[in-house]
This record gives structure tokens, sequence and C-alpha cells, in this order.
């Protein structure tokens, strides 16, 4: 039994894949933060090119 608990302790064969599940995650928080900042400035762009072709 203590030898199985040693052996369990030492194998990092999912540590990678947490890692590059943690990294997955952060780049994607960084792109959703960026598009919703990006959507919000396109739309007033584009509110305000629809209000300078309003014929008075």
């Amino acid at each position: 039994m203590k030898t199985l608990f040693a052996r369990f302790v030492k194998d990092e064969s999912g540590a990678t894949a947490i890692e590059y599940g943690l990294i997955a995650a952060g780049v994607s928080v960084v792109i959703i933060a960026t598009v919703q900042l990006a959507g919000t400035r396109l739309n007033a762009v584009w509110a305000a090119i629809a209000a300078a072709l309003v014929v008075p």
C-alpha cells in the first residue's frame, strides 16, 4: 500500500492536461473580454454612422 501511494504521488501524467486546460481557460477569458470590448465600440461607431446618415 505504501508503494502504491508513493507511485501515485510521483505520477505527473495528468498535470500536463490540467495545465493545458488552465491555459485554454485563460485564453478564452481574454478573447471573450476583447470581443465584448470591441463589440461595444463597434456598436457606438455604427450608431454614429447611422445618426450621420439621417436626412433632416
